[in-house]
């Protein structure tokens, strides 16, 4: 019984050998398909092709790739340019230009654009005021110079009986011709051009000078000034010529 015993547990254990060696020579062997152990702070890995949801972003500094719509998403920009901030009203770098920007600094309210608008509304208000003799229109546009001018030209047709008959078409030109800074007072001139009908009656109604029906062109050439110190926005004529 003993031997009997003994021999069975022999064959047992070769046949348990056997199936060990059979095991480790399939579990252990690497065939290089491996999957690797999980690690949690990895990058996720990417899917299979046809459910790749990563975008990837074109390079810094390499040139980027139109995309479907055939619009480049990165264009070629053009080189900055400084803005001419005269453009329009005075030649990029000359004098008048330059102080312009003088003016600017000096002032920053300045417009020049805004100054031409009021110019032209001023030029027709003088004009239609000078014509009608109203001085009371004509005192807060002009310097105590020009207005003392103006009002003794009103005084000598009133005196005599005369009456001016005008009228004001429009301004067809105004142009800023030049400009000046001294000690905080700005002086721009500018050049009018403006047509209208005008004649002079005397006091009986005879058109004594002029026409009422003929358009005539008339050439000015008016000088503004302002104190920039004081906040009073208002620029005031200074000075009157004819053009050519």
């Amino acid at each position: 019984m003993g031997e009997s015993s003994l021999l069975i547990n022999l064959i047992l254990l070769a046949v348990a050998v056997g199936v060990f060696l059979k095991l480790r020579s399939v579990l252990g062997r690497r065939t290089g398909h491996e999957r690797p152990p999980y690690d949690p702070y990895a990058a996720p890995e990417k899917t299979a092709a046809g459910n790749d949801k990563v975008v990837s972003l074109p390079k810094r500094g390499a040139p980027a790739e139109a995309d479907a719509s055939g619009i480049d998403p990165y264009p070629q920009r053009e080189p900055y340019v400084a803005k001419d901030r005269w453009a329009g009203i005075a030649p990029q770098g000359s004098p008048l230009a330059q102080t312009l920007t003088e003016i600017a600094l000096a002032d920053r309210r300045f417009d020049a654009e805004a100054f031409l608008s009021g110019a032209r509304i001023a030029y027709e208000m003088i004009v239609t005021a000078f014509a009608k003799g109203d001085r009371q229109a004509l005192r807060p546009l002009l310097d105590e110079h020009v207005y003392r001018s103006f009002e003794s030209v009103i005084d000598g047709r009133e005196a005599r009986g005369e009456e001016v008959e005008q009228n004001f078409i429009g301004i067809t030109k105004a142009v800023l011709s030049e400009a000046a800074l001294e000690a905080k007072h700005a002086r721009l001139t500018v050049a009018f051009t403006s047509e209208l009908t005008s004649c002079v009656k005397n006091r009986d109604g005879v058109v004594i000078e002029g026409d009422p029906v003929t358009v005539r062109q008339v050439n000015d050439v008016w000088t503004f000034e302002r104190d920039l110190k004081i906040a009073d926005p208002n620029w005031r004529l200074v000075a009157t010529g004819a053009g050519d």
